[in-house]
């Protein structure tokens, strides 16, 4: 693929899930915010199954999106804008590495989310004025291996819904459709 085109793919995958996240960010609790998040945004990931050049553009949607947080969070927003668009980054490269394989390749953003996210989760919890979860019992200044493992659990599981819910269509859709979009959504480089 020539340089041109992978920064323009680039650019048009990073506006896109900036702009279905922001979106996103702004319905009610548990699709944009919450103990189980089904950020509808994460399914424009398994784009990576057909481009390398998803890659650096979902980390730069996602880091565009999180730092509409900037706001709301101050500088505790940093986290997700910067490990967030990590999480993002690997989990794109992970997917466009398995991509012939794509059940095992939407593993990756599940999985880097999973892992990452929730490390700075209690972080963002605090600048939001959380710092408890009565129904849970669980103090997020106490209890980070509790909100760690409890966060790996509940990203995972919203990961893997949008994913494998709205990601696999969506390939089996552009991948249907490839001549019209101009590909043939395969393994081009």
């Amino acid at each position: 693929m020539s340089r041109p085109r992978h920064i323009a793919q680039a650019g048009v995958i990073a506006a896109v899930h900036t702009a279905v996240t922001v979106a996103v960010l702004q319905m009610p609790a548990q699709l944009g915010w919450g103990p189980i998040q089904l950020r509808l945004s994460e399914a424009i990931t398994a784009v990576a199954v057909f481009t390398p050049a998803a890659i650096p553009g979902l980390a730069a949607g996602t880091a565009l999106a999180n730092a509409t947080l900037l706001p709301q969070l101050g500088a505790a927003a940093l986290f997700d804008v910067v490990l967030g668009s990590c999480a993002t980054a690997l989990g794109a490269a992970w997917t466009w590495r398995f991509r012939a394989r794509v059940a095992v390749a939407l593993l990756g953003p599940v999985v880097s989310n999973a892992l990452i996210v929730p490390a700075y989760l209690p972080m963002l919890f605090k600048a939001l004025g959380v710092e408890q979860a009565p129904i849970l019992g669980i103090d997020a200044a106490n209890g980070f291996v509790a909100v760690y493992l409890l966060g790996v659990m509940s990203v995972g599981a919203g990961q893997a819904i949008v994913l494998y819910g709205l990601g696999l269509p969506l390939v089996t859709l552009l991948r249907k459709h490839a001549a019209f979009i101009g590909d043939r959504g395969s393994d081009q480089s």
